[in-house]
């Protein structure tokens, strides 16, 4: 009966949506093409739970290419706490990553409230070039860089131990 189907503006309802994101996710695949009845899209019940189901991984971070995932990137026998577990796990790496470049920003912008005193944006720059590239950790990697060269230099007969602690020193 055309009563027990629900019209696009019910479901966007209902679910807290707009019914341009119903059309949407029918039109990349994510959600079926609706039955029409005069022309106008007609749902069932079972829509809302893939719409709940859409929602909550949308709110957990999840891209639209990795919900597509969870509805047909699995076998069709595998439960969707399966599917939930392994598509978790690899976002909770993702955002693991994504917290440890953000506690790096942060303390970047500490330390620039903390210690700029440029007057131009010149001045600036010479400070992140001293610091960022020509700063210890820089320095640090040349040497290692430089030794790895000399080294190997010296397994071929090149320049002695002397010439590679003077480089190695600079």
């Amino acid at each position: 009966m055309d009563l027990m189907r629900l019209a696009i503006s019910e479901v966007a309802t209902r679910v807290g949506l707009e019914p341009s994101a119903i059309r949407y996710y029918e039109r990349i695949g994510l959600l079926p093409a609706p039955e029409r009845a005069g022309g106008k899209r007609r749902y069932d019940e079972g829509i809302l739970m893939k719409l709940a189901v859409i929602q909550r991984a949308r709110r957990t971070g999840f891209t639209l290419e990795e919900i597509r995932m969870l509805f047909f990137g699995f076998k069709e026998n595998t439960p969707a706490s399966r599917r939930w577990q392994k598509l978790c796990r690899k976002k909770l790496s993702e955002i693991e990553g994504i917290i440890c470049e953000m506690r790096v920003m942060q303390k970047l912008l500490d330390s620039m409230i903390k210690r700029c005193r440029c007057l131009t944006l010149e001045q600036c720059g010479r400070g992140i070039m001293r610091s960022d590239f020509g700063g210890p950790a820089v320095r640090s990697s040349l040497r290692t860089e430089k030794s790895q060269q000399l080294h190997k230099r010296e397994r071929l007969g090149g320049q002695s131990r002397g010439m590679a602690s003077r480089l190695l020193r600079r």
